[in-house]
């Protein structure tokens, strides 16, 4: 399955924590776009794993994480506005 991941860490006391943690874990899953942002193919057992790794760290009343999903990447257009940094075009 095509995921692409988006969160956004509250950065107060204990934030920074969070948000480096959260990164961490979503680096080892996916591959890191933007800022926020990551995306790449994962098996549904990995979304569950990424999922319950993310759960032990998001705050429920001050982070979020949004995760968009796709059969293949190939039903979705990417289109950059701007900047383009696509990392994984640096790949042969």
């Amino acid at each position: 399955m095509y995921v692409i991941l988006v969160y956004d860490i509250s950065i107060d006391s204990g934030g920074q924590k969070v948000l480096r943690n959260v990164f961490k874990i979503c680096k080892k899953y996916l591959i890191h776009i933007q800022n926020s942002t990551f995306e790449g193919e994962l098996a549904p057992s990995q979304i569950f794993q990424l999922k319950n790794e993310l759960k032990k760290h998001i705050r429920k009343d001050k982070d979020s994480v949004i995760v968009f999903k796709s059969r293949s990447k190939k039903w979705l257009d990417k289109e950059f506005w701007g900047k383009e940094e696509d990392v994984t075009s640096v790949f042969i």
